[in-house]
């Protein structure tokens, strides 16, 4: 497997950036890895030895906290559930560029940097929802001026999927506006149909149709669901500011049963919705104490739709969505980060960025939902010039084995199986452990 000009340039860009602070705060990288591995270019005379580490020192501060935690996190060679917020935070924390880098070498680590998954979004039945999210335009309780629709027709469904696919998309994904699938019999019939016929066509398919309970999911788990979407949108502590019509725990159950039937769970956040970075902090460590890692994490950044109450909202900071994404790369070192909903408002070179910190899927195609996106063409001509490619349906091709085996060893060695793969977890405990919602 031969590496991209992108992830070529991820060790050196970092070491030109920051030396040679970045060096000393991550002791990691240059003594759990072998140096006969090609995967991390680490010129010798840069290697630090642990012994001769001092603190880390954050405005003026010393913090040997967030160096452990970070450390701790880059060392592991599989997802653990068993993060508190307070390790979350430290990584979260770390100078940005260190983040980046210790990033980009999980994601070279569990993933082949050079490939990013192409998702389509397509809104099969679009407003009148009764739900009061305060970012959503399909809102039935806000006057966006978008009109209530039917469930669309199985033909313009795989009209679309077939243009998807002709264009580079490998994943499929459809929502409906509804607040759950209670009495939507021949819907739930009818998007089965949808379901199965897309992947008749070679497709990984999605579907977001809100709450779920178990029949259901096993309904669509027959059908040849691949994945279902349900965000839990930011953390508890701030979720009431946002939704008061579904609580928290609800979502958490729709997750439940998506896993319980077997099918991947893509469950992700959006950023910009007035929060603090203690509710990013907290996104993350909901999402990484679940009992199993999303499959996917879309991280959406607020769209304000004119009529809503987040309408007039202001475009968060990008340094805010770097160390997200960079902290859910780390944290979840297996799942896709998926860049979301705002995408189209980033530069190229932002977006190069979010790559280099681990995001490695993107939604593509004129539309997502009722929102703009990147066009099919752009998109191609972005990943192109960074030296990047599509991802094959139902891919998930790993990073460099000898880099994983390496860790292995030596977190064997020094800390003894049961501090890597934690502890089993339930839905049950997630919820006691994040508190209870409104």
């Amino acid at each position: 497997m031969s590496a991209s000009p992108l992830a070529k340039s991820m060790a050196s860009f970092a070491i030109r950036a920051h030396r040679p602070r970045v060096l000393r705060a991550i002791p990691t990288l240059v003594t759990t890895i072998p140096r006969r591995s090609a995967a991390v270019a680490v010129p010798d005379e840069h290697v630090a030895r642990p012994a001769q580490q001092p603190s880390v020192e954050i405005n003026g501060v010393k913090n040997d906290h967030t160096r452990s935690a970070l450390q701790d996190a880059v060392s592991a060679y599989g997802p653990r559930n068993t993060w508190t917020r307070e390790e979350i935070a430290a990584i979260y924390d770390a100078p940005l560029m260190d983040l980046v880098y210790n990033a980009s070498t999980v994601h070279r680590r569990f993933h082949d940097p050079s490939q990013v998954q192409l998702c389509t979004l397509l809104s099969i039945k679009t407003g009148g929802c009764t739900e009061d999210c305060s970012y959503c335009a399909q809102s039935s309780r806000y006057d966006t001026g978008l009109k209530a629709s039917k469930l669309v027709t199985l033909g313009s469904v795989l009209k679309a999927a077939r243009m998807a696919r002709d264009n580079g998309s490998t994943r499929f994904c459809m929502g409906a506006a509804w607040r759950d699938m209670k009495g939507r019999k021949s819907n739930l019939r009818d998007i089965k149909e949808m379901i199965k016929e897309i992947r008749g066509m070679g497709m990984e398919v999605c579907v977001t149709l809100g709450m779920l309970d178990d029949a259901q999911a096993k309904e669509l788990k027959e059908a040849g669901l691949t994945a279902y979407n349900h965000n839990v949108d930011t953390s508890r502590e701030f979720y009431p500011s946002v939704i008061t019509t579904r609580s928290y725990d609800e979502r958490l159950n729709t997750i439940d049963n998506v896993s319980q039937a077997g099918i991947s769970v893509c469950s992700g956040g959006i950023l910009g919705l007035g929060e603090s970075k203690e509710d990013h902090i907290g996104l993350v460590y909901t999402l990484s104490t679940l009992p199993k890692h999303p499959e996917s994490v879309p991280i959406n950044t607020l769209v304000p739709i004119p009529g809503t109450p987040l309408g007039d909202n202001k475009p968060i900071e990008f340094k805010s969505v770097l160390r997200t994404i960079a902290t859910a790369r780390i944290v979840m070192p297996k799942s896709i980060v998926r860049l979301a909903a705002g995408r189209i408002t980033l530069s190229e070179e932002k977006q190069a960025m979010c790559f280099m910190a681990g995001a490695n899927a993107i939604f593509t195609g004129d539309k997502m939902l009722t929102t703009d996106c990147t066009s099919w063409d752009e998109d191609k001509d972005l990943l192109e010039g960074w030296g990047l490619r599509p991802m094959k349906s139902f891919e998930r091709e790993t990073g460099n084995p000898e880099m994983v085996d390496s860790v292995v060893e030596t977190n064997l060695e020094q800390e003894g199986s049961s501090a890597l793969f934690g502890t089993e977890r339930s839905f049950e405990q997630v919820k006691r452990e994040t508190g209870s919602s409104a």
